[in-house]
């Protein structure tokens, strides 16, 4: 699949162009450029018209264009061009999740793989990336002990679901979608949402220019991004994407709803030892190492061939700015409960990734002129269930037959890029939003609304655990009120006077890494010479750190789980300390975005192919 990145560069590329506007290095402010290197800079950028563009190859992109590609190949001409662009080199390469997939949404999705449920147990997956969870364990942890706690009805998952590496799984459903004529170009990072001439629409996007230096300059490589136009763009890039945030920007999507609210998920894959490994064993605990103010659990999996996947979840709303998730992860694998399911094993994968945690409340208006959300762009995680793939791709199948539904009302012809511009008319896909809300993806993400947000209360954690035992026991769902978080997790942050430093346990080599470590497993890469894709105002690092070192210490190198952020004695600097961004460490999160108080950091792509290669995450 990587070929067919370079295939569009070396083919259609050498179509007609369409207009764009003038590219200023307004990022350099203090740079100045030669004539040669604006014109350069600026050239037009190559077009490709297509009829559907999907951003983002994760479970939701992918479903959306598998489906929409059925119903074309089984009800239509065949002949409509779907395409996804995937920012990773590799689909599945940025994936990441815990994680356990419910059947109902895959079985709708391919409904003639009755071969491949047989084989699996009760999933159209291949048999070999997946494993039926067998017996389940819900735990409550101390420092020293563990205690047994009611089974949660919405974490009941033996007999019925499964144990995935979703970075396999990804990989397995892009290979089912260029089966079925779906256009697959990873590789290609995309920067821009494309307006057309009256601005209140979107028309497409336009990909990441390429072989750009640090300071702006194009390089002897220098290759400018490529414009996909399309009749609808479907944004999939999964928890806060950097197009989706300009699109609910532009388009007002939450004056409805709610803010949205985040936990960070940390998680590595073990080897372990054969007397250590239970088959399909799933279990959840809460308590420790996390404090009663801060919302989350741990979580451990056993799948595959002696493979266990260890993680921690944080709601990112913590007040506290000496929390280190990070740092919280490995206090979690020193406690018995994991130790000794880890001990003389081997870690071989390490990843983290923001996930949405606001819920029904915070959905945001799912349609706008031109384009629409799915998956975790419009952040349909179930957080009692700990799930969001299933309702992610429910989302994309709903949007395909919505998508597909109005090409027939409206008998468009198959695109034609000579007559695009002139037949080119925003599409609002308001029906799509209809459809969803009447699935049940929708229903049950309704049902859960009070759970996650009864652990804001002043009685925190053992406030949360009596609402939602009683929401998911008795009332499922049917209590006549709905909790609201009016915060964002940037402004729960305090002020680093009202709490003390947190001081960490050295790590041991064996159970617990230091986190360049951790970053080294996860294959990330960034060329040295291009643009830090972490932006600042000016890209003025002393700046920052006059705003936020004063109250926050340092916040910035303990919420990233993976070294980006650093603050550096020195004695020349009038704080006594360096604020310094590695942005060659980035795995993708989007933490930072997320969680810095000061709002002034901004993650937007780096080139397409870089970040993390994960395995098995």
């Amino acid at each position: 699949m990587a070929s067919r990145a370079i295939l569009i560069r070396s083919t259609r590329l050498l179509g007609r162009s369409s207009y764009s506007a003038l590219r200023t290095p307004w990022r350099f402010p203090t740079r100045s450029f030669t004539t040669e290197q604006l014109e350069i800079l600026n050239q037009e950028r190559p077009s490709d018209h297509v009829d559907v563009c999907i951003v983002g190859g994760g479970p939701a992109g992918l479903a959306t264009a598998i489906k929409l590609k059925q119903l074309d190949n089984e009800k239509g001409s065949g002949e409509l061009r779907v395409v996804v662009l995937e920012k990773a080199g590799d689909f599945g390469g940025h994936t990441v999740s815990g994680a356990i997939l419910e059947p109902g949404a895959f079985l709708e999705l391919f409904p003639d793989a009755q071969d491949l449920v047989e084989e699996s147990g009760g999933i159209p997956l291949p048999k070999d990336i997946v494993t039926k969870v067998t017996k389940d364990g819900m735990k409550y942890l101390t420092e020293k002990h563990t205690f047994p706690l009611p089974e949660v009805p919405a974490l009941a998952n033996h007999g019925k679901n499964f144990v995935v590496s979703l970075n396999n799984v990804v990989k397995y459903l892009s290979e089912q979608a260029e089966e079925l004529g779906v256009e697959l170009y990873p590789g290609i990072s995309v920067s821009e949402l494309i307006y057309n001439e009256s601005g209140d629409a979107i028309k497409g996007v336009a990909t990441q220019d390429m072989g750009i230096a640090k300071d702006g300059t194009p390089k002897d490589s220098f290759e400018r991004g490529m414009e996909f136009l399309a009749r609808v763009t479907v944004l999939a890039e999964g928890c806060h994407g950097s197009l989706t945030k300009k699109a609910i920007s532009k388009f007002d999507l939450r004056k409805d709803c709610l803010p949205q609210t985040y936990g960070l998920g940390i998680k590595e894959v073990w080897e372990v030892k054969p007397e250590n490994f239970k088959p399909g064993f799933v279990a959840h605990t809460m308590g420790y190492p996390l404090s009663f103010q801060e919302y989350g659990g741990g979580f451990q999996y056993h799948f595959g061939d002696g493979l266990v996947a260890v993680g921690l979840v944080i709601g990112l709303d913590y007040a506290n700015p000496y929390v280190s998730p990070y740092q919280e992860f490995q206090k979690l694998k020193l406690h018995p409960y994991y130790s000794k399911v880890l001990e003389g094993g081997k870690c071989i994968s390490y990843a983290a990734r923001a996930l949405n945690e606001g819920g029904y409340q915070s959905i945001p208006q799912l349609h706008f002129p031109g384009g629409l959300l799915v998956g975790c762009s419009a952040g349909f995680v179930n957080v009692p269930k700990i799930k969001g793939t299933h309702t992610a791709v429910k989302s994309g199948i709903v949007a395909a037959e919505e998508i597909f539904k109005i090409y027939q009302e409206q008998e468009f012809e198959p695109v034609d890029e000579d007559t695009f511009d002139d037949e080119y008319k925003a599409l609002d896909l308001s029906s799509y939003e209809e459809s969803f809300k009447q699935s049940w993806a929708y229903k049950e993400l309704y049902a859960v609304r009070n759970v996650r947000p009864s652990f804001n209360t002043p009685l925190r954690i053992l406030g949360g655990l009596t609402h939602s035992g009683l929401t998911t026991l008795i009332t499922k769902g049917y209590e006549p009120w709905t909790l609201k978080h009016k915060h964002t997790d940037s402004s729960m942050t305090q002020d680093a006077s009202k709490f003390k430093p947190i001081d960490y346990p050295k790590p041991d080599g064996v159970l617990t890494f230091d986190i360049l470590t951790s970053v080294s497993r996860t294959g990330t890469s960034h060329d040295e010479d291009e643009p830090c894709h972490l932006k600042i105002p000016n890209q003025d690092e002393r700046k920052h750190a006059e705003i936020s070192w004063p109250k926050y210490k340092g916040v910035e190198q303990r919420f990233c789980p993976a070294g980006v952020y650093e603050y550096i004695e020195d004695a020349n600097e009038p704080l006594g300390v360096k604020f310094q961004i590695n942005s060659q460490n980035c795995i993708h999160c989007k933490t930072c975005d997320i969680k810095v108080p000061t709002q002034d950091i901004d993650w937007e792509v780096p080139e397409g192919g870089d970040g993390p290669k994960y395995y098995m995450s």
